[in-house]
């Protein structure tokens, strides 16, 4: 796996140094590879991540059974990803798609004396083979209108005639949602997503391979079919609504889990929103550059979670002495804080100032773009509620903390910025696609402030309730109705929205439906 590690940044850094251009190579007989910059980025960041978990599993998996099977299968998904994201036409890029899915279920199945391992194992695999047939439909559309499986010949035509129609309805439009659709299924977006919290059961090393390089599918396939979806505005949009609610549920359900591992994959869930999302709004390049970061920062979280885990088993942090009690269950002092207006001002123009200025000089001519703008508005809803949350922290010295964490929200922005910039200019250098993809996402003037208008309204609604209830006490006794509630929103949030219930009982009615059907056909 090392020497696949540095061939991929061989190959990567010639291409950058030389500025070749994308190159189609035949795979003999059948299939071929599109080395374009996509596909080079994605093979190091691959090859990287599969080379951490090969290293940790050397002797992390040393005294479980079928030690050599399960590297023959990681060395064997490896394999069939890197063709994946390297596909150059839609047959190699179907069957690699679907053998992904099938290596995964061998994989978290791995363990046989587990039942819970084999039954979320087959999870998944039911939910992927509902997500390739989106992705076969939208093959056979894309074959059958454009008379050709090569992927850069199809994208050429279709910029020659984007208009053409199927059953009355624009091919690029139709097959745009029915790939949006596929990348739901794989990258775990709402309600396609109980599948992924719930594959914990299988090997430390395959949860961190997984949530690192494979639920990130989806981000890949809207990359790959770019130039389709610059005329797929539609299904951009409902992409965009998709990712922003699988964004919120996931980081919500995060919240209410007391599994690290669980809470782990609700985390990769609310993250694959954000980068669905991201697809939504047209900034593709972006959303490589997230799920690369997401990629690396969730694999070092899963392979540790393991010594977490252990240390909190063997040091629980109370230790039993009543005096220690009666301390910690004292009512603190009221804590030392900024001023009110001080700090609702950092709190909400800081951010603002930083996040524009920064975009502004580096990408003046994308600033005033839709998708950008909304990109903007998320990055403040994040830094404002970082200082929010600053605030609210007790510190003798608030001042020192609140410079602190605005000096390195600075350094963040303008470095994660920067970065993101020549990102996208590598991966895309045709300013033209760029704005293509922003305009695609585009929507009506009017509609469009209204929404910024509302969500910046219920935001900052929200900051300033929470802020006054922990000021001055509000809500801490709450009447029969707000109590009730409180409660429901509680238990609904625990029972994680019941999704995994109705998909449970969905299952038993068909597996009954089933035998009923066996037994009336005289099959058993």
């Amino acid at each position: 796996m090392s020497i696949t590690l540095v061939l991929a940044l061989t190959l990567l850094v010639h291409h950058i140094l030389a500025g070749s251009a994308a190159q189609v190579e035949p795979l003999g007989a059948f299939g071929s590879l599109w080395i374009d910059p996509l596909s080079l980025i994605l093979w190091t960041f691959v090859s990287g991540i599969s080379l951490i978990v090969h290293i940790y599993s050397v002797r992390y998996m040393v005294e479980e059974p079928g030690y050599a099977r399960f590297f023959a299968l990681l060395d064997l998904m490896t394999a069939v990803i890197l063709v994946m994201v390297s596909a150059a036409d839609l047959l190699t890029l179907v069957v690699a798609w679907f053998l992904v899915g099938v290596l995964l279920y061998f994989l978290l199945g791995h363990d046989h004396r587990r039942a819970a391992a084999g039954r979320y194992a087959f999870w998944t695999q039911i939910t992927y083979r509902f997500g390739d047939l989106p992705l076969w439909f939208a093959a056979l559309i894309l074959i059958h209108t454009y008379h050709s499986a090569s992927l850069p010949v199809i994208f050429s035509r279709i910029q020659a005639a984007p208009h053409v129609q199927l059953w009355g309805i624009p091919v690029p439009e139709l097959t745009g949602f029915l790939l949006a659709t596929a990348a739901f299924a794989r990258s775990a977006q709402f309600p396609l997503h109980i599948w992924l919290p719930y594959t914990m059961d299988g090997p430390t090393p395959v949860s961190a391979l997984m949530h690192a390089g494979i639920v990130n599918a989806g981000g890949f396939l809207f990359n790959r079919f770019a130039p389709l979806f610059e005329h797929a505005g539609w299904a951009l949009h409902w992409t965009f609504g998709v990712g922003l609610a699988t964004a919120i549920i996931g980081s919500g359900l995060m919240l209410m889990q007391n599994d690290i591992k669980r809470s782990l994959g609700y985390s990769t869930m609310g993250q694959m929103g954000f980068m669905v999302m991201e697809c939504g709004l047209g900034a593709f390049s972006l959303a490589v550059f997230h799920l690369i970061a997401h990629g690396f920062f969730k694999a070092s979280l899963f392979l540790g979670a393991g010594d977490v885990i252990g240390d909190a088993r063997a040091h629980d942090g109370v230790p039993p002495d009543p005096i220690y009690t009666s301390v910690i269950e004292r009512r603190p002092a009221k804590p030392s804080r900024l001023p009110l207006l001080v700090a609702a001002s950092l709190t909400v123009l800081v951010p603002v100032v930083v996040l524009s200025l920064s975009h502004f000089f580096v990408a003046e001519h994308l600033f005033f773009e839709q998708g950008v703008v909304v990109l903007l508005f998320f990055g403040w809803v994040t830094g404002a509620q970082a200082l929010f949350a600053a605030h609210k922290m007790s510190r003798q010295d608030p001042w020192r903390l609140m410079l602190g964490i605005l000096a390195s929200f600075v350094v963040i922005v303008v470095g994660y910025t920067l970065i993101s910039h020549y990102f996208g200019n590598f991966l895309y250098p045709d300013e033209k696609m760029t704005l293509a993809l922003y305009n695609a996402a585009s929507i009506h003037r009017l509609s469009f402030d209204a929404l910024v208008l509302f969500l910046a309204a219920m935001f900052v609604g929200g900051w300033a309730l929470t802020f006054f209830a922990d000021s001055f006490e509000l809500g801490r006794d709450l009447g029969g109705r707000g109590r009730s509630v409180y409660l429901g929103i509680y238990a609904l949030l625990s029972r994680e929205l019941y999704v995994a219930d109705i998909y449970e009982r969905l299952g038993q009615i068909v597996v009954h439906g089933s035998r009923r059907l066996n037994v009336w056909l005289g099959w058993c």
